[in-house]
């Protein structure tokens, strides 16, 4: 399952999203003080590509500081969103385990430093 899950979320979801925070990582890390910021917009689009067979564990505790400001400049509303999406896509059998991928998504979105998959 996971291999045609990956597959088809590659197809419908994950170039459209790898594309989307490679893109915001990179304008992130123009400045000096935002490529910690990048890093983690890099971090994220890795696991937006083959997402099916992969755990998030989450930390706040590592980087406090970090996390707030990441989720104070778009980490909610990119979670929110996610939650969404999520939802939506559970209203069907099918879409079920693509639902609980773009959960996974929302939780690292949300707070992404010290997040590890």
């Amino acid at each position: 399952m996971k291999t045609i899950g990956n597959i088809i979320w590659f197809v419908f979801c994950g170039l459209l999203g790898f594309f989307s925070y490679v893109c915001l990582g990179l304008l992130w890390c123009i400045t000096i003080i935002g490529i910690p910021f990048g890093k983690q917009c890099f971090k994220i689009a890795n696991l937006i590509l083959w997402p099916f067979g992969k755990d998030v564990k989450t930390d706040f505790d590592k980087h406090p500081i970090a996390n707030v400001i990441w989720i104070i400049f778009g980490g909610l509303e990119i979670a929110i969103g996610y939650l969404l999406v999520g939802l939506f896509l559970c209203i069907t059998i099918i879409g079920i385990p693509f639902g609980k991928q773009c959960f996974k998504l929302a939780k690292l979105s949300l707070i992404p430093f010290g997040a590890s998959f």
